[in-house]
């Protein structure tokens, strides 16, 4: 069973290509019927371009100066950028300003896409920020829906987005959900709508998962979605391969811990739980339980690990029975909670072991009131410590 999960390879994701349908009302935009690094997979769309040699030094030149870019990221950026004054960049920096995009913002835009850079600004970049603010955005959610996915610039409004947003729409509200979270679904609107979003919802579907739980994927995970039907499907299957079951939120969980990595991060994983004194069955039954721990970065891994085994006391056991506590904030939770967990210890007030289990997993509202304000009495200052540890955290 195991092995078989090492055969599930996830590789790129594919990317289709932009412009107005109208320069007013809301319903016009919604007429039409039925919708690794994600920037540099954009940026991978692009056909290198033909230039001469003043051309490729002015625009590395310009990249370095004003937006920041390294020399070497300047000379892999100026193969798909074209232009030997600030004309046109200047002329959509202007545009993105007087939309309340800041500088910063901008920056960051060009840097995960470069060839944004060179958009027409009035006939590709302003329809995108109108067809945003007509579905009764406010501006600034409207400007970090477009920083966050800024490859959606670079899509057609009448072939690809607006299709794809009425169709996510209508799947949300048909199943009494909103898109409040748009922000997030920005991402699939980029996503090539035949070859993926609709061949791959319908993999779902005939694999058995319930509509809601669709709608949660594209909700809070849309890029799992964002790969060949094929690929896909084989994730799916590998999925249901493990025991996941369809109706369950779990398996949407699985299919996208398999969609977010590779088979070499897979192994690297497993290598890591190993050295813990996980057996390979005992990992798949911890994914099973909680498919997050694969997702977790090996560094994040090991300094739990290595803090709550060597440092607290805990039996690698005990992880593997709740490997959600490996998706916890080392220093936003774990180690300030554990600060407290030592002084209640030393005070007597809690016997060892018994609570701290508990105490990383209750919310922080319930830890607050039943470990620190119901000791306040016996353990002065026991409040204070610990927002120190989490003030600690944050600086």
């Amino acid at each position: 069973m195991f092995n078989s999960v090492h055969k599930v390879f996830l590789h790129g994701i594919g990317r289709s290509s932009v412009r107005i349908i109208s320069q007013n009302p809301k319903s016009r935009f919604v007429q039409l019927n039925s919708f690794n690094s994600f920037a540099s997979a954009a940026t991978n769309t692009q056909k290198p371009i033909s230039k001469n040699e003043n051309q490729e030094n002015f625009t590395v030149n310009y990249l370095m100066n004003t937006w920041g870019f390294s020399p070497e990221k300047a000379l892999s950026a100026s193969k798909y950028v074209n232009f030997d004054s600030t004309e046109k960049p200047d002329s959509v920096v202007s545009l993105w300003k007087s939309h309340g995009f800041t500088t910063e913002q901008i920056e960051n835009m060009v840097k995960r896409f470069p060839p944004i850079i060179t958009c027409d600004p009035q006939k590709t970049l302003l329809p995108k920020i109108e067809f945003f603010r007509s579905l009764g955005m406010p501006e600034s959610d409207v400007v970090s829906i477009l920083c966050g996915t800024p490859t959606i610039f670079k899509r057609s409004l009448e072939k690809q987005i607006i299709p794809s947003y009425n169709y996510i729409k209508s799947l949300f509200e048909s199943n009494g959900k909103s898109l409040g979270s748009m922000k997030r679904l920005a991402e699939i609107l980029c996503c090539d709508r035949q070859s993926q979003l609709l061949p791959n919802i319908e993999v779902l579907r005939e694999a058995g998962v319930p509509e809601l739980k669709i709608v949660a994927l594209l909700q809070y995970q849309p890029r799992t979605l964002m790969v060949e039907r094929e690929k896909f499907k084989k994730v799916v299957e590998q999925v249901k391969e493990l025991g996941f079951r369809p109706a369950s939120l779990k398996f949407i969980l699985a299919v996208h811990a398999f969609r977010s990595m590779n088979k070499k991060t897979w192994e690297k994983k497993v290598e890591l739980y190993k050295k813990w004194g996980w057996s390979e069955g005992e990992i798949i039954l911890a994914f099973e339980r909680h498919p997050y721990c694969m997702m977790i970065s090996t560094d994040k891994i090991t300094a739990i690990m290595d803090f709550l085994i060597n440092k607290m006391g805990f039996e690698s056991s005990v992880l593997l029975k709740r490997p959600a506590l490996l998706s916890f904030s080392l220093g936003n939770r774990i180690i300030p909670r554990c600060s407290v967990y030592k002084v209640l210890l030393e005070k007597g007030l809690i016997n060892k072991g018994k609570y701290l289990i508990s105490m990383l997993e209750s919310t922080e509202k319930e830890f607050l009131q039943r470990f620190v304000q119901r000791y306040e009495g016996e353990a002065p200052g026991l409040l204070k410590l610990y927002e120190k540890e989490l003030a600690l955290s944050k600086s």
